[in-house]
């Protein structure tokens, strides 16, 4: 009996450990990121996930598109969930 209480104060503190050390932090940077999107603005300068610079020039549900570089012809469409950092435009 003693061992099967050992056994479960062993697995609470293990499950503790790993909720404190991975699910929380992932739930943390998850409501950041949600955050980030949702003000998003047409004008603001992006990083994408892949290490591009851009200027956001339209908004839908699901999709931004994008200006890259000095071109102003390179217009890309692209998922919000590629934005990786949001600086707000001045």
């Amino acid at each position: 009996m003693e061992q099967m209480i050992i056994i479960v104060l062993y697995a609470l503190v293990f499950g503790g450990f790993i909720y404190f050390m991975a699910v929380r932090p992932q739930k943390k940077e998850q409501k950041r990121l949600n955050a980030m999107l949702m003000e998003l603005k047409v004008g603001d300068t992006i990083l994408t996930t892949s290490g591009f610079y851009g200027v956001v020039i339209d908004i839908s549900e699901d999709d931004v598109i994008v200006e890259f570089g000095s071109n102003r012809n390179c217009r890309i469409p692209m998922r919000k969930a590629a934005i990786a950092e949001v600086e707000k435009a001045e």
